[in-house]
């Protein structure tokens, strides 16, 4: 039985660095969203005492800090 490897599409493997970094932060843009959709569905819970341990702010801003720098430097790099 031959093993297959996965391999990465040749759109990926030869692209730019500005490309991948546009890729990367268009990523870390959808996780902020991620994590400000959840910051929001834990401030509207309806049991006000069942708090979560998850710092989705604090994610929230982490994620959405590292995404802007990186689609501004792909931007800047193009």
């Amino acid at each position: 039985m031959a093993r297959t490897m996965l391999h990465e599409p040749d759109a990926l493997r030869f692209a730019s660095d500005s490309t991948l970094m546009l890729l990367w932060g268009g990523a870390l843009l959808a996780l902020a969203g991620l994590t400000m959709w959840a910051d929001i569905r834990r401030t509207k819970r309806k049991h006000i005492d069942k708090v979560g341990w998850m710092p989705w702010t604090k994610l929230f801003f982490v994620f959405a800090l590292v995404g802007i720098t990186l689609i501004g430097l792909a931007l800047k790099g193009g």
